[in-house]
């Protein structure tokens, strides 16, 4: 069992935190938001996250989790303290250390090792090691909103950089049995930017492959069925929609290319998976527009508003994307969401997806929550002004939406 600190109690601190207490070490994890960190010691999750919330009370309700707004509380007797601070994107599409940078510059750490898990660019754990007593080690994190958990506890593979390998076999040595990549800290720093861009390129890939198929007659999920079979290719990212989103896509991508633009290396491959996302959200609007006809004062609903199923997650959402943009054409837009519940930007949010649907000039299916490929497909005909479909998702059953009157505008294919 090890002493373990962890600072920040975001949605990557949370979860190591909860999951290295469930896994048996002692943990505090520190953050700055007082109000968080009361909710937290009373186990209360704002998060949705299936099974965060439950590791949280256990762990609270045991002792092995413990949360405060000192960071030198954590510090202090730590064998190991992780940094889970924020990066966000800054002006020039740089990540933003400042976070980091601000907790370092007032931590006085005289044992122990230094961890990295927030996504930093090429270099940074290097240059932390510099003004450190104690070993650095870069532990990039791989957790997916809507499966953290089970991400973290039943990890794809763990990846840890350092020059000193005890301090890297000691952050190996905390997690569960995985895959284990154990190098230089500027790999592992690269390697998540790498894995992630590399999904981002992927969906760009098969966003434009399936306007190709719009145009060309051809059939998307035909198309990606075919590619799937092929184990170089693989299953996985081969879905359309409007666009990828989040708390890590845009933020990593723009943060790589523009380390890339930093070392003089041209990357022109990034630079267009960020372009052909960019569109993603005009594409769908004009396809919104053909179904529907004019945008100004037309009612349109909106199925989904998180960035995808599974997360209460709004940042970078693509469904706000297309949100922004009909509403910029005078559209007035009522949209649902299991996991939102007050209005957000210009979607007054309603209770349900029937409520979505009522009155609506056009229904756009945005976030691939299963719930709405189950809905009463006569009923939200009935309740429409103008029963028309876009499904940016492809996740409809074509036969019963159709079957129902509803004319149905899918991604990648003909409209039925």
């Amino acid at each position: 069992m090890a002493r373990i600190g962890v600072i920040g109690a975001g949605y990557v601190g949370l979860t190591t935190a909860a999951c290295f207490a469930h896994l048996g070490h002692r943990v505090v994890c520190a953050d700055v938001d007082e109000g968080k960190v009361a909710a937290l010691r009373r186990a209360e999750v704002g998060a949705h996250e299936p099974g965060l919330a439950e590791l949280v009370s256990t762990g609270v309700r045991t002792g092995d989790l413990v949360f405060t707004a000192d960071n030198d509380a954590a510090l202090a007797g730590a064998e190991f303290v992780f940094l889970c601070l924020p990066t966000p994107t800054g002006e020039r599409g740089e990540a933003d250390l400042s976070a980091i940078d601000a907790v370092l510059g007032r931590a006085d750490l005289r044992d122990g090792v230094l961890v990295v898990k927030s996504t930093v660019p090429i270099g940074t754990a290097d240059r932390i090691a510099r003004s450190q007593r104690v070993p650095v080690v870069s532990n990039p994190e791989f957790l997916r909103e809507g499966c953290a958990v089970d991400d973290f506890l039943r990890p794809q593979r763990v990846v840890v950089g350092s020059d000193d390998e005890s301090a890297a076999r000691g952050v190996l040595g905390l997690y569960p049995d995985a895959p284990a990549l154990v190098t230089d800290r500027a790999s592992a720093e690269l390697v998540k930017y790498a894995s992630n861009c590399f999904l981002a390129m992927k969906l760009s890939y098969v966003n434009s492959l399936a306007e190709l198929c719009e145009r060309a007659g051809a059939d998307i999920d035909d198309v990606t069925e075919g590619m799937r079979l092929d184990e170089r290719i693989g299953a996985a990212f081969l879905r359309p929609g409007p666009g990828w989103g989040g708390s890590c896509f845009p933020k990593d991508t723009r943060a790589l290319l523009c380390t890339s633009a930093d070392a003089h290396v041209d990357f022109p491959l990034l630079r267009a998976t960020i372009d052909t996302n960019e569109r993603q959200a005009h594409r769908v609007v004009d396809k919104v527009r053909e179904a529907a006809g004019p945008l100004a004062g037309a009612r349109i609903g909106l199925l989904g508003l998180t960035f995808k199923a599974g997360t209460d997650d709004l940042r970078d959402s693509p469904a706000l994307a297309v949100a922004g943009l009909l509403a910029g054409e005078g559209a007035v837009l009522t949209g649902y969401d299991p996991c939102v519940g007050a209005d957000t930007g210009p979607v007054r949010v309603a209770g349900s997806a029937l409520d979505a649907a009522r009155d609506a000039d056009a229904l756009v299916v945005l976030t691939e929550w299963p719930e709405f490929a189950e809905l009463d497909w006569p009923a939200v005909a009935a309740g429409m002004s103008r029963p028309v479909i876009v499904d940016t998702r492809n996740l409809l059953p074509a036969d019963k939406v159709t079957e129902s009157g509803i004319r149905l505008v899918g991604t990648g294919r003909a409209v039925t």
